[in-house]
């Protein structure tokens, strides 16, 4: 009983600071305005940086960066890139770090100037790729083309490049240009479900429905996110009508009235069932 007694005594101890330490915090934002912002989040996360002992040597300290990015603490690892480059000095490693980061905590303006720093520099593929994808982030595929093009001129074999080079074509409305990246991409990484989620996309774009439903069933794809490939396959739909009518009509419609047909091949979907399953 004695021991019981204790467990809530000690539990309403923890409640009561639990309350006190909201409450201060609320009192601090509440004279920062509505709410902590992207700087003041850096600089508490600076502090903490600075508390916290750095790995022994810069390279262990950079692969500590980059978990955290693979952890998704992006505030923080900005707060550990500053106190890096504070140390270590300026590099095309640190950079591609900060440009990562700046791109996944919203500061795309920022993001795109540390991108475009690698244009120079080893590492100028991922520079493309990044710009590639802040232009597709805001809606400029044909940009997001242009970009992702040039990265994977340089890194051909990458494959996370090249099926965002093929979902941009997508979404330019350019389905015919997405096969190919899209297509090598899927044969560099078979078990990448980005990747497969690309291919699918292609395959309704497509007109391939019966190719795409399979290849979700064999993959075992969430219901979730079918329904996100189908709302953007709509999307790629209606950049294909746009684009449809910003084209000057084939010589056989303006000769004929008519569309000259072209032989279809579904001969993509069981290929690519067959990579899936070895």
């Amino acid at each position: 009983m004695a021991f019981d007694t204790t467990l809530n005594l000690t539990a309403r101890l923890a409640s009561c600071t639990v309350v006190a330490l909201v409450l201060a915090l609320l009192g601090a934002c509440s004279a920062q305005g509505y709410g902590v912002g992207p700087q003041a989040e850096r600089q508490a996360m600076m502090q903490q940086a600075d508390r916290t002992p750095a790995p022994d040597t810069p390279g262990m300290y950079l692969g500590l960066i980059d978990r955290m990015q693979q952890q998704g603490l992006y505030f923080a690892s900005l707060a550990h890139i500053d106190a890096y480059e504070k140390q270590y000095g300026v590099s095309p490693d640190t950079i591609v770090l900060r440009a990562d980061a700046l791109r996944m905590t919203d500061q795309p303006a920022a993001s795109a100037a540390s991108y475009t720093q690698l244009l120079q520099t080893p590492l100028a593929a991922r520079g493309h790729r990044g710009l590639g994808l802040i232009a597709g982030e805001s809606g400029d595929f044909p940009r997001a083309v242009q970009q992702l093009q040039q990265a994977a001129q340089l890194v051909p074999t990458d494959a996370s490049t090249l099926s965002d080079l093929g979902y941009a074509e997508l979404r330019t409305g350019d389905v015919s240009a997405a096969r190919v990246p899209l297509m090598k991409a899927a044969q560099l990484e078979q078990s990448n479900q980005k990747i497969i989620s690309n291919v699918v996309l292609f395959l309704l774009a497509d007109g391939q429905s019966k190719q795409a439903q399979a290849l979700m069933t064999q993959q075992k794809m969430s219901p979730d996110l079918r329904s996100a490939i189908r709302i953007d396959a709509a999307k790629v739909a209606t950049a294909q009508r746009a684009k449809q009518l910003d084209s000057p009509l084939p010589q056989a419609e303006r000769t004929t009235g008519t569309v000259a047909s072209v032989p279809r091949t579904s001969e993509t979907a069981p290929r690519l069932l067959q990579w899936f399953t070895q």
